[in-house]
């Protein structure tokens, strides 16, 4: 049955799901995430279609930490490489080319980190960037859906998912195809969760960073919202540790 009620219970089991197999990774992941951040490093977080709602759940928000950089392929527009019709064309994503052109843009080190997030973990662009990003020695941090990735093919050259190059493996729970609720008189399922499921894996790295961070002494780097009295002089200061990196 497709009802707000069914969608909040459906969503509900997905996220118990999350909590009781995937705590672990996401423990593991932050651990190393926080390590590298407490060498200086700067996390570059990204994702294509609706994944990059993860990089912005982690990067630049109220109560998010300050080393975290949203990759984007709306910077290639910013920087002139590519034009609107470029970035607005949903085969982007299937480019291992406008990996290398992204990656130019930023500011890569030895000491910073990665996490890719992909539902189907397939498309070349992604792929490409992890590759890039690993022979760079980069750790990574893989979000995906493990049901979905392991259905299908890849969509570049060497033939790998996403997952299959992964130091730390996170699994969003989602089914295949994303969408969850069905009826008889639909063609298919509706209603995704892998966004859901994303958030909340991604505050919970959030909250497991800053833990380890408090665990080792470090004065934690956490934006506060631009919307409360003395936010901004907190929030320049802050990330004028890290200029030109996020």
């Amino acid at each position: 049955m497709v009802s707000a009620e069914s969608y909040f219970q459906q969503a509900e089991l997905y996220l118990r799901k999350t909590l009781d197999t995937q705590m672990d990774s996401i423990k593991r992941a932050a651990d190393m995430l926080a390590n590298q951040i407490q060498l200086g490093g700067v996390v570059h977080i990204f994702g294509s279609g609706h994944s990059r709602a993860f990089s912005m759940e982690m990067s630049n928000r109220a109560g998010g930490l300050v080393p975290m950089h949203a990759m984007s392929f709306d910077d290639l527009l910013r920087h002139g490489v590519k034009d609107a019709d470029d970035i607005n064309n949903p085969e982007i994503e299937r480019d291992p080319r406008v990996a290398h052109e992204l990656l130019n843009l930023y500011d890569i080190r030895d000491n910073d980190a990665a996490i890719l997030v992909s539902n189907s973990g397939r498309n070349g662009a992604l792929i490409e960037m992890a590759l890039l990003l690993k022979q760079r020695g980069l750790p990574l941090v893989v979000v995906t859906s493990m049901d979905h990735t392991t259905k299908v093919t890849a969509r570049h050259p060497s033939g790998k998912r996403l997952f299959e190059l992964a130091d730390h493996l996170i699994d969003n729970g989602g089914p295949l195809g994303d969408a969850i609720l069905d009826d008889e008189s639909l063609i298919t399922k509706v209603c995704s969760i892998s966004s859901v499921t994303g958030a909340v894996i991604a505050q919970c790295l959030t909250a497991e960073i800053t833990k380890n961070l408090l665990q080792k002494g470090m004065d934690v780097p956490i934006l506060i919202s631009a919307n409360v009295d003395g936010a901004d002089e907190h929030n320049a200061k802050i990330r004028s540790l890290y200029t030109g990196r996020i």
